[in-house]
């Protein structure tokens, strides 16, 4: 007996001689934004749509919440992508949806939806790993062909590249990732999260004037960003507070760095107009000088000659610029994307799974279509390449 996903392969291989192109809509929800797409074969984008769930200032996202926008929101994107791309659910060869990692109350609300339409259509379901999505979508949108691809977003950080029919982690942070950094320091100095909490602490980096030497945490290929965020935040509040006011620190103010008695952190001796933007601009320097030196260390390992960044932290103009005049230094060629491609979307999900579908008969059993919150770059069997 056949289950009901290879009698839709059989389907699916029995007509693809008929049919021009391959395509097939991509599910997206892992984080706080929900988004489909419709892609063909050859990576032309037919539509790539989505919505973001934004909180107050100074607040995160809850996997709670996030889930029930996304409920919301999820079948009038399906709609609106399928009028953008004007074409018939018919004309569909698969549907393919985020197995993860993310939150997990996101990821299965948008699991459902997807289980719901692949039977409703009667098309096949692909489960795709969101972090090959984002470096499938990279190498398709740039032309990069084989590159060290630093992933930088708000939940990984990682250094990859590619062998022997998996992508190789070879460095990553050993605790939070660089876009869950930035998005907490946000949070401290109470900027707005539309559109993003990073992209405002970019923003506002380019008004920094001095920098504040913080914790360079580098360990072989992995990287440390947990202890930078609570030397920068320990001293914010100490600044906002007046501690480092030297009209209210004492007579040794000004004479060197000394400890905060509520935060055990030591504080640096500041400049008295230090700004929030001269923060934003030393964490910024700090944060992405240590994802630059990985990088690079990769590539003389792997002797690759291209570098592609990809993930929502990726759109910061000032790390493809770092990472640039690294590619430059090497004689290497870099490759990085606007926010169209580097932020999650439905586009890199249904591009990654029309290549598992062609390529290597990866058609997820329904019982199967289920997600995970950890599923790493590495577990994946890249047979398209």
């Amino acid at each position: 007996s056949y289950s009901f996903c290879t009698l839709l392969r059989e389907k699916e291989i029995a007509n693809m001689d008929v049919r021009q192109e391959l395509i097939a809509m991509g599910i997206e929800g892992s984080a706080n934004k929900v988004a489909v797409g419709i892609v063909k074969e050859d990576g032309t984008i037919l539509a790539n749509v989505r919505k973001t769930y934004i909180t107050p200032p100074g607040t995160g996202f809850q996997p709670r919440e996030t889930a029930i926008h996304h409920q919301e929101n999820l079948l009038g994107l399906v709609r609106e992508a399928l009028k953008e791309a004007k074409i018939e659910v018919k004309k569909l060869n698969c549907l393919c949806y985020t197995k993860g990692p993310g939150m997990g109350a996101p990821l299965q609300s948008c699991a459902i939806v997807a289980r719901m339409l692949s039977q409703l259509w009667q098309i096949p379901l692909i489960g795709v790993n969101h972090c090959v999505a984002h470096i499938e979508m990279g190498r398709v949108v740039t032309g990069a062909q084989d590159p060290v691809v630093l992933y930088v977003s708000g939940g990984n950080t990682q250094v990859i590249a590619y062998s022997n029919k998996r992508y190789r982690i070879f460095g990553e942070t050993i605790d939070i990732a660089v876009g869950n950094c930035l998005d907490r320091f946000a949070r401290v100095l109470d900027l707005s999260n539309d559109p993003a909490p990073g992209y405002n602490i970019e923003q506002l980096a380019k008004k920094g004037k001095h920098y504040v030497e913080l914790p360079y945490v580098v360990k072989g290929m992995d990287m440390s960003l947990s202890g930078l965020l609570s030397n920068v935040e320990a001293i914010t509040k100490a600044k906002l507070s007046g501690l480092t006011d030297k009209n209210q620190a004492g007579p040794n103010a000004g004479k060197g760095a000394r400890k905060d008695k509520k935060t055990c952190m030591t504080i640096p001796d500041l400049p008295e107009d230090l700004s929030p933007a001269d923060l934003c601009y030393s964490l910024q320097e700090t944060v992405f000088a240590m994802l630059v030196e990985t990088t690079e260390r990769a590539m003389a390992h792997c002797g690759n000659k291209e570098v592609l960044i990809v993930g929502g932290v990726g759109c910061n103009l000032r790390l493809q610029e770092m990472v640039a005049k690294m590619a430059a230094d090497r004689g290497s060629t870099p490759c990085g994307m606007d926010d169209r491609y580097c932020i999650d979307n439905g586009a890199m999900i249904a591009y990654t799974g029309l290549l598992q579908f062609k390529h290597s008969n990866m058609i997820t059993p329904l019982k199967e279509a289920t997600v995970t919150q950890r599923y790493r770059t590495d577990e994946v069997d890249v047979t398209w390449r």
